[in-house]
């Protein structure tokens, strides 16, 4: 971490037995542990505290792709992938009628003469004119 060596904690040992003394050195060396897992303590929560900065701002932009992706008409979006062009809705649909044109006849000889209602009868003769008596 501090690269420091061996031999460094050694000198450091040495020193600080002979500038504290034997009888107060453990009382010491209590203390500086007190104050080195107090400093962990800090750098982990410090890190620990990065580590979910981090995460949220993933998070952030994980929820964003999905509120963009939530937004796209997934019907439309399958309908352009398959049939770009319409040209399959086009012939999947019925076909439109138009009102047939009305065919002109040319115009018919004078109605016939009802039949009889007996194969075998003859025609009843022709309605004789009515004459006026005016006229005699």
């Amino acid at each position: 971490m501090f690269d420091i060596a061996w031999s460094h904690l050694a000198v450091i040992a040495l020193v600080a037995l002979l500038v504290i003394g034997p009888k107060d050195l453990p009382r010491v060396l209590r203390t500086v542990g007190t104050w080195v897992g107090k400093a962990r303590a800090v750098a982990r929560e410090f890190q620990s505290s990065l580590d979910q900065m981090v995460r949220e701002a993933e998070l952030d932009e994980i929820k964003r792709q999905v509120e963009a992706a939530s937004t796209v008409n997934l019907e439309r979006e399958l309908e352009n992938t398959i049939d770009p062009g319409g040209e399959m809705e086009r012939s999947l649909k019925a076909p439109e009628l138009t009102a047939p044109t009305p065919v002109l006849t040319p115009p018919s000889s004078p109605p016939a003469e009802p039949a009889s209602a007996e194969p075998g009868a003859a025609a009843p003769p022709p309605a004789e004119p009515v004459k006026s008596a005016a006229h005699d």
